[in-house]
């Protein structure tokens, strides 16, 4: 791979660990809708996806005013707590940095609403390494990874294709997002999804932890 210009990160599960704070959101909407639980491990393999993917895959009856009222609630809790629920993974501003210093452009590609990532990466102080954050509106029912990595692609102008480009993430849509567009596809190994799935999912390689893929990068 010749050296990456321009690089794509996914935000829960590549540079943060925001598992905890998800899955008590989740559990909290599904208490106020008077649902029950559910159990960690099957949230933890869900993160990643939109909101009204997640609540159509385990509320009973999930109709869209339904799933709608689950995400308000959602939100609530997230705005005042869950944000705070959060961790960068070990490395990250130190791995910006570099990565800044060296020339390349940063932007984050992510299945969360924008406005709602770029208030993480504000609240983490890693938002001035960002070129532009990616994601859904807050209206919006879906999250296409492949169409936000086109728009990204897009923002960057006619010279990305004689650039590098790479896209960092921990789970199977980030792999197929970079796949559709002719972008490398790097797997953040120490998140959410396999090493295996990413492999599977057309990876080209999986970095262990965050020190491996800054070294990897600037190869």
């Amino acid at each position: 791979m010749q050296a990456a210009r321009h690089i794509f990160f996914d935000l829960d599960g590549t540079l943060t660990d925001s598992c905890a704070g998800i899955i008590r959101c989740v559990n909290h909407a599904l208490a106020e809708l008077g649902c029950a639980e559910e159990t960690d491990d099957r949230l933890r393999g869900m993160i990643g996806q939109p909101l009204t993917a997640i609540f159509g895959a385990i509320m009973p009856a999930a109709d869209d005013e339904r799933v709608d009222r689950a995400i308000a609630s959602y939100r609530v809790r997230f705005d005042d707590v869950g944000m705070l629920e959060n961790a960068l993974y070990p490395g990250v501003p130190e791995a910006l940095q570099q990565l800044r210093e060296s020339g390349r452009r940063l932007r984050v590609v992510t299945a969360k609403p924008a406005i709602t990532a770029a208030r993480v990466l504000s609240h983490f102080q890693i938002d001035r390494y960002f070129d532009a954050v990616h994601g859904p509106e807050l209206t919006d029912r879906g999250c296409d990874k492949a169409a936000l990595l086109g728009r990204a692609l897009t923002e960057i102008g006619n010279g990305w294709l004689a650039d590098a480009c790479v896209m960092v993430g921990d789970r199977v849509d980030d792999m197929l997002a970079a796949k559709a567009h002719g972008v490398a596809a790097i797997g953040a190994g120490w998140g959410y999804g396999s090493r295996q799935e990413l492999i599977d999912a057309g990876a080209m390689h999986v970095a262990a932890d965050v020190g491996q893929l800054l070294a990897y990068l600037l190869e």
